[in-house]
């Protein structure tokens, strides 16, 4: 007679090794979108290797200037008058990113306009390397509606509490990237980093930092007009532009291609796809913009407001990616 055989628990899946040590999730309302827009709060939650929380941080933070859109984060002046300016909280900050991925929700955003404050105070954020939540959503192939926080979270069953507040998103945030990365773990997918770039188009005028010395709230900065993404110069297009891509595709060579947000496949190389492709790869979206290509097409990005505009036809990276399998030859050249 055989004795009857005790089922064993299921074996957890090995973590992958090439994974990070650690991440912070990251959310900044600002006072609106744009290059001279500033930070009126910011958020950490830290997290270890596996996504669990290990600590929280939050601070307002004085702009010097309006406030922008309060009917959103519900930050009036009055609130923020007393709030430490960015510098004052530059290495607090800093200390919670170092060392680990910045996790964000339209990672780009939120990463660009820390690099610019940071530089705005003759000082670089220690990060490496970002991860988009809405990017790495697509790449698990989520069943979202859309890919804003709120259908994340609702996803996950995660309760919004306080939308737009810097802790709130950032908690919301934390608590959805945990089950994400273990998703993506069990997979064994390639998370979609992101390197980080110090930006060099701001640096801080010779006085800038003379009034913070003597505790008044003087803080002025020059602008430099350069990317934190340096151009690369890529040949010119050899064929004209045949004009927007028809809804369903396909590509024609010579269309105008540009790209938004964070993407799996690391941007420059999509870029290089695209060109080898005969596309031609614009820099920003006009009236000649045949498409445009975004994970995020909800972002409040200027290349998506002017998409819509424009009537610009937008696709996610992973259609795009299918589209550039059969991209139709062009039937003139430049002459």
């Amino acid at each position: 007679m055989h004795a009857s055989r005790i089922p064993q628990p299921p074996q957890p899946h090995p973590w992958p090794e090439a994974y990070p040590d650690g991440y912070a999730v990251v959310d900044v309302e600002t006072t609106g979108l744009g290059r001279d827009d500033r930070i009126v709060s910011a958020a950490v939650y830290r997290l270890d290797a596996r996504g669990d929380v290990q600590d929280h941080w939050y601070s307002p933070v004085n702009p010097q200037r309006d406030p922008g859109p309060v009917w959103i984060h519900g930050l009036t002046s009055a609130m923020l008058d007393d709030a430490p300016l960015f510098p004052e909280i530059a290495a607090t900050l800093a200390e919670r990113l170092d060392g680990r991925v910045l996790v964000a929700h339209n990672a780009v955003f939120d990463w660009s306009m820390l690099a610019r404050e940071y530089a705005r105070a003759n000082s670089a954020a220690p990060v490496e390397h970002r991860l988009c939540t809405i990017v790495l959503s697509k790449e698990l192939r989520l069943p979202l509606a859309n890919h804003k926080l709120e259908s994340l979270a609702a996803h996950y069953g995660v309760v919004q509490q306080r939308a737009h507040h810097a802790l709130d998103d950032a908690r919301v945030l934390a608590e959805a990237f945990r089950p994400s990365l273990h998703l993506a773990a069990e997979a064994g997918l390639r998370l979609p980093l992101h390197a980080c770039r110090p930006l060099t188009e701001w640096a801080d005028g010779a006085a800038s930092m003379s009034g913070l010395n003597n505790g008044s709230a003087g803080y002025r900065a020059t602008y430099r007009p350069m990317s934190w993404r340096p151009s690369r110069k890529r040949p010119s297009c050899p064929y004209p532009n045949p004009g927007r891509m028809p809804a369903e595709g396909p590509l024609t060579q010579g269309m105008r291609v540009a790209f938004s947000g964070d993407t799996a496949i690391d941007r420059e190389l999509l870029e290089d796809r695209a060109t080898d492709a005969g596309l031609h790869v614009a820099s920003s979206v006009s009236r000649l913009t045949s498409l445009l290509v975004t994970n995020d097409p909800d972002s409040p990005s200027s290349k998506v407001a002017k998409a819509g505009q424009f009537g610009t036809p937008v696709v996610d990276e992973r259609r795009f990616v299918e589209l550039l399998k059969d991209v139709t030859p062009a039937t003139d050249v430049h002459g």
